[in-house]
C-alpha cells in the first residue's frame, strides 16, 4: 500500500485522501483505545509497513523502536488487537485506533488492561512527583508469557 505524500494544508485538513505524515524516523504515533470502554490502553508507533498491514489485516501491527522490527500486538501473548475503527487527526500525523483485544483483554506487557495503570500524584507538590498505581490487577504473569528473544 502506497500512501500519498502530503500536499496542501487544505487537502490535508479537509480532503478525503489519506496522506499520513510520518516523522523524520518514518514513524507515526498511534493512540489505541478499547472499543467498548473508550479507555486509552496504549500508545505505539507505526511505520508505513505496519500501518499498511494494520489496515489490510485489521490486526494491530506496530514498529518496535526497541527491537527495530515489525511487531504484531499479541504475537507472543495471544492478546491480539482487532481494529474496529481507525481515525486520523487534522494534520494526519497521529492515528487513533479503537480495538477489541483477544484473550484476557490485556494490552500491556505487564499483564494489565492498559499501559496507563499509574497516576502521577498531583496532591503532593514537589520536584519529584510520585506514581500511584491505579490498577493492581494483572490478567497474566508476564514472566510466564514472555520469554527472552
Amino acid at each position: 500500500m502506497d500512501f500519498l505524500n502530503q500536499t496542501s494544508v487544505d487537502d490535508i485538513e479537509e480532503g478525503k485522501e489519506f496522506a499520513p505524515k510520518f516523522d523524520e524516523n518514518g514513524l507515526i504515533c498511534c493512540v489505541v483505545s478499547d472499543h467498548t470502554t473508550k479507555d486509552v490502553v496504549m500508545v505505539a508507533y507505526m511505520n508505513a509497513e505496519a500501518l499498511s498491514q494494520t489496515i489490510t489485516t485489521r490486526t494491530g501491527t506496530y514498529w518496535s523502536r526497541s527491537r527495530n522490527k515489525l511487531w504484531v500486538k499479541g504475537e507472543t501473548s495471544g492478546h491480539t488487537q482487532h481494529v474496529e475503527r481507525m481515525r486520523v487527526d487534522c494534520d494526519q500525523d497521529v492515528i487513533l485506533m479503537s480495538v477489541t483485544t483477544a484473550g484476557t483483554g490485556a494490552n500491556c506487557h505487564t499483564g494489565r488492561k492498559s499501559c496507563f495503570f499509574r497516576d502521577i500524584d498531583l496532591e503532593v507538590p514537589g520536584a519529584n512527583p510520585q506514581l500511584v498505581t491505579s490498577d493492581e490487577h494483572r490478567h497474566f504473569d508476564p514472566a510466564q508469557v514472555y520469554t527472552s528473544e
